[in-house]
């Protein structure tokens, strides 16, 4: 399965990108997830509740960002297991200044097995684009709401 979309940010690229190095930010953005925690330089280990059809449960993940080029763009993988199945995937996130901002395209890939797969596949791809689309929904709000530095009295 292949999922691509892109999001607007109202915030320069150096904005977002310590947004999306902030393990607190993804943690709080993040449909379903219950922790997120550091086990190792850019790896986090995750525990995730996710819900396709009829079929939801628990995952544990190990959460990987290689290939950083800060502020510009990094490769997020991602290997979950649960008793519904299993999910592993990649992400190639690129930030792009913008006039108003930063636009950032994901272009993502995922394989999914087990019992969720075979009683939500038809409803996976939906599943997927709609937790991407809250998670960087959730990211731009905590930007346009983020506290503005008091004037400078001189």
């Amino acid at each position: 399965m292949d999922i691509s979309s892109t999001y607007s940010f109202p915030a320069a690229p150096p904005e977002v990108w310590k947004l999306l190095m902030d393990p607190e930010a993804i943690e709080s953005c993040l449909p379903g997830c219950r922790e997120l925690r550091p086990i190792g330089d850019n790896r986090y280990h995750a525990e995730i509740t996710i819900g396709v059809s009829a079929v939801s449960g628990s995952f544990t993940a190990t959460v990987a960002l290689a290939e950083q080029v800060p502020p510009q763009s990094y490769r997020l993988s991602v290997d979950a297991t649960g008793k519904p199945g299993f999910a592993k995937g990649s992400a190639l996130i690129v930030l792009s200044p913008t006039p108003s901002g930063t636009e950032i395209q994901v272009t993502a890939s995922a394989e999914v097995g087990g019992l969720i797969a075979r009683v939500g596949q038809r409803l996976i791809e939906g599943v997927a684009k709609m937790t991407m689309d809250r998670f960087f929904s959730c990211l731009a709000a905590r930007i346009g709401s983020a506290p503005q530095a008091p004037p400078q009295i001189s």
